[in-house]
């Protein structure tokens, strides 16, 4: 899940964060209580359930991200391990030099793809060294 928004109501709430205030018209305001609950009834992090089975993922993050706090994918992670029943992979990857569109020049783009095929293929089994 690259930058996944999944923290939707505490996020929604804070004023002070670049974007939230103005997209209140769009999204509706959750310290009214229609939206509060509407926001959460979707909100990822709030429906995490217990002992549920949840596939392997990748989140990533960028430490300078002005729209999705580093924290979101970070906090999701933590949740999703801590509750999951099985042994799915829940790997994060935080890049410390990127902001909300990651890799800007298009040789680190490339690398970073190529990180995400990687996890891709070896989730499916058919990674290099895998028989």
């Amino acid at each position: 899940l690259g930058v996944p928004f999944v923290d939707v109501v505490p996020t929604m709430i804070d004023a002070s964060i670049p974007l939230t205030a103005g997209e209140w018209e769009e999204w509706g305001c959750p310290n009214e209580e229609k939206f509060f609950d509407y926001m959460m009834s979707y909100c990822p992090m709030h429906n995490v359930q217990k002992a549920a089975k949840y596939p392997s993922m990748l989140l990533t993050a960028g430490l300078h991200d002005p729209r999705v706090q580093y924290w979101e994918p970070a906090k999701f992670a933590a949740t999703i391990r801590h509750t999951a029943s099985d042994d799915s992979i829940v790997a994060l990857k935080v890049d410390m030099t990127a902001g909300h569109f990651s890799a800007s020049d298009r040789y680190k783009y490339l690398k970073e793809l190529a990180f995400d095929y990687a996890f891709l293929l070896s989730q499916l089994g058919i990674a290099e060294g895998k028989d």
